[in-house]
């Protein structure tokens, strides 16, 4: 009977237009949320909310947070998931940036440990696990409602738009953190009250989101699944039956870019370059500008990966990506070390390129990987353990090789490793640039997707 149905109509221009937007704007504001909290962890957590363990262990330790919510992005993954294949990836969108609002707003309002007490970090880890489940679930839909609304041959660059988010968003973040320490309240004024600005600021970017996201209809595929009755009881149980292994490749790839991001843009370097104990003890403004820098270079490089993937094909964009990344590890943190302003912002941008080439084409390429009926199940685990295996810990990872090693350049070979693994992972996984992504293609996506000719 469902032979007789009609395939998934295309989407109109205009429609593809407004999605577009929509995904960049419901990803900036989820990312700016999660990416507030990195930043802050570095610079102001470690003192308002862990202090009493003493200077080095409580940097671990706010690190050590940042880290927490990767744990808990599974579940976020899995949930997400699991309704956005049974219910539509639009109504998980809605729920999962909302989710993120209220967590990033209220830790805008929490009290310090010197106000509270040992509530004061046990508030505040609650709350970024709270964030953490939201960031599980968010990325799958976006991606999806991006890539399944777009024509085949341009499913490169419309996956762009909902990746460009995360970088726009670190790019936010990174703004605002530095307008409040710099001009409405520097010096102590920042630690004291400043810092809970941007954080409170989430609740006005809620409501915007949450119009902009409301305002989209249901992905096509979704659609047409839905009323071909296929969709799957239980898609996790599906998707490790038959596909666990392309689950882990797809990982590994995610964990070279993920673990590049988040040593860079994510919070460590920040903590390193400004640390009034560490070697350079640059100020906090200037170092939150650089960042900001280095967002607009992955921001270029990461539309510019989704825009190429189309023309070049997923794997061999990734594998540009992981050779240019390799390629500028050291250099990055030789120009980190020198202690000058200028070299900390041309190093931490130059590294960003190799990033940007690695996650511009990645919502296209994971969304090609998987069948329709556990698409989002797909697509969201794996990218939620790929945020684990490679961003979880990773700044506190660099900090403590720092403080066993004494040089930030040590972190290079930690980096390269991971790299490695990443691009082995890439070289693994078969290129299926351009295949159908609709339920009458759930055969062909199910073949093996390990090393061959494109599927």
């Amino acid at each position: 009977m469902s032979a007789t149905l009609a395939p998934p109509q295309p989407t109109s221009t205009k429609e593809q237009r407004r999605i577009a937007f929509a995904t960049v704007i419901g990803t900036t504001i989820e990312w700016y949320d999660f990416f507030i909290y990195a930043n802050a962890s570095g610079l102001v957590f470690a003192a308002a909310f862990f202090a009493p363990a003493g200077d080095s262990l409580a940097t671990l330790v706010a690190f050590a947070s940042v880290g927490i919510s990767f744990l808990f992005r599974p579940l976020g993954a899995f949930l997400a998931g699991h309704f956005g294949d049974r219910l539509g990836r639009r109504t998980m969108l809605v729920l999962t940036l909302g989710l993120m609002g209220i967590a990033t707003t209220l830790i805008g309002l929490l009290p310090t440990y010197a106000q509270i007490g040992i509530a004061a970090p046990i508030l505040l880890l609650l709350l970024r696990i709270l964030q953490g489940v939201s960031a599980g679930g968010e990325w799958g839909g976006a991606v999806l409602m991006a890539v399944e609304h777009a024509p085949a041959a341009k499913r490169g660059r419309f996956g762009a738009f909902p990746q460009i988010g995360v970088p726009i968003g670190m790019l936010l973040a990174s703004a605002v953190l530095a307008l409040m320490a710099g001009v409405f309240a520097p010096g102590e004024a920042f630690l004291e009250w400043g810092w809970r600005v941007p954080f409170l600021f989430s609740i006005v970017l809620l409501f915007v989101g949450m119009w902009v996201r409301r305002s989209v209809d249901e992905s096509p595929v979704f659609t047409a699944l839905a009323e071909r009755k296929q969709r799957s009881n239980v898609p996790i149980a599906k998707l490790f039956r038959f596909h666990a292994l392309l689950v882990i490749l797809a990982a590994l790839t995610f964990a070279g870019n993920n673990a590049a991001g988040y040593m860079t843009t994510g919070g460590f370097l920040q903590r390193y370059a400004t640390d009034p104990e560490g070697p350079h003890a640059l100020p906090i403004t200037p170092v939150l500008l650089a960042v900001s820098v280095a967002a607009v270079v992955w921001l270029a490089t990461t539309w510019f990966g989704g825009v190429v993937s189309d023309r070049i094909g997923r794997r061999t964009t990734y594998i540009i990506g992981w050779v240019v990344q390799l390629a500028t590890v050291f250099p990055m943190f030789f120009l980190v070390d020198t202690g000058e302003i200028l070299w900390f912002t041309v190093g931490i941008s130059l590294f960003t390129i190799g990033n940007g080439l690695t996650y511009g084409p990645q919502a296209a390429f994971f969304s090609e990987l998987f069948p329709a009926s556990i698409r989002y199940s797909g697509i969201a685990i794996s990218y939620a353990i790929g945020a684990i295996i490679g961003g979880a810990f990773a700044p506190m990872i660099a900090q403590a090789i720092v403080q066993a090693t004494g040089s930030v350049i040590s972190i290079g070979w930690y980096m390269v490793a991971i790299t490695v693994v990443a691009f082995i992972a890439t070289l693994l996984i078969r290129d299926r640039t351009g295949i159908d992504l609709g339920p009458d293609n759930e055969e062909e996506q199910a073949r093996n997707p390990i090393y061959g000719a494109r599927g």
